[in-house]
């Protein structure tokens, strides 16, 4: 599907999955057509909203489109959201082995493992999209993923972490929030936590996932600030609102230490079709796939 050096990975949220309010408006086929343009090998997808009815031939006619990937969504849940996640995978380069529903209050988190073919470890793929009105809840979601790399294990995940990077001073693309100033009192109250008797932007998922030791490694934060690839650190929500502060780094991708250094690139896509689409862009990330064969010990 691709050079054979390299692995391509997208993460994307498409609001209502192409779907505008009310279904007056259909953009699946150009979100296909965006997406199938870059020949990924994995997709991690939020918003999969319809995607599981009709035997969930919505999932099932994207990943063709792409060229025909295996794929995997969560199973929407009354009471809570209708708006899964999934995951797709290339099954030339990939082996199936397990795919599992992590349960949570909101969101469940759909997790597949993989084997890349010719490769001794597994790898733990996973889709997130963190509670929207709930910090604690997001804080929970971050947790939960962090058990993914329990044990040595290899992960690779991507997510709408409804939050902020915490290490704000290196988010040189994005115009911070001035939090005075937000027209919309209920994205203050969900997107903010207090701290010493003030509110601040929620970073806590991403101190969880990223901070302390670093279970997981940022991977546009990476290209950023180690690979000087700037425009990695682009802002990918909200593209359309303005009335919730500028754009910002909502939307990543995060994997463990060892993939890291076959990491290539990391893209943020805003172009007018994508934001045509959905009030979300479009993050790529390109991988060395010989430097990840090596590091999943390949069987020689």
């Amino acid at each position: 599907m691709n050079d054979h050096d390299e692995l391509i990975i997208l993460c994307w949220n498409i609001e209502r999955n192409g779907r505008s309010h009310r279904n007056s408006e259909d953009h699946r086929r150009l979100a296909r057509r965006i997406t199938a343009s870059y020949r990924p090998h994995i997709v991690f997808r939020q918003e999969l909203a319809m995607a599981w009815e009709n035997g969930k031939r919505d999932l099932y006619e994207e990943a063709q489109a792409l060229g025909g990937l295996s794929a995997f969504m969560s199973a929407p849940k009354d009471g809570r959201s209708r708006k899964p996640v999934g995951v797709m995978f290339d099954p030339q380069l990939f082996e199936m082995e397990s795919h599992t529903e992590h349960d949570l209050p909101w969101k469940q988190i759909c997790h597949v493992q993989v084997r890349l073919k010719g490769s001794a470890k597994p790898v733990q793929l996973a889709s997130a999209h963190l509670c929207h009105f709930s910090p604690e809840l997001r804080a929970v979601e971050a947790g939960r993923l962090t058990d993914l790399a329990d044990h040595g294990r290899t992960a690779l995940i991507g997510m709408d972490a409804n939050s902020y990077p915490h290490r704000g001073t290196d988010e040189i693309m994005t115009e911070p929030i001035d939090w005075e100033k937000i027209e919309d009192p209920v994205h203050y109250q969900q997107r903010t936590i207090e701290r010493n008797g003030v509110r601040v932007p929620d970073t806590r998922p991403s101190e969880i996932l990223t901070g302390g030791k670093g279970i997981y490694t940022d991977l546009a934060h990476h290209a950023g600030t180690v690979l000087n690839q700037p425009y990695a650190l682009k802002p990918t929500a909200s593209l359309r609102r303005t009335d919730q502060g500028p754009p910002q780094r909502i939307d990543i991708l995060v994997a463990t230490p060892d993939l890291v250094p076959a990491l290539r690139s990391v893209e943020v896509v805003d172009t007018e079709e994508v934001r045509r689409v959905t009030d979300h862009g479009l993050v790529v990330a390109r991988f060395s796939l010989p430097k990840l064969r090596r590091s999943l010990s390949p069987i020689l």
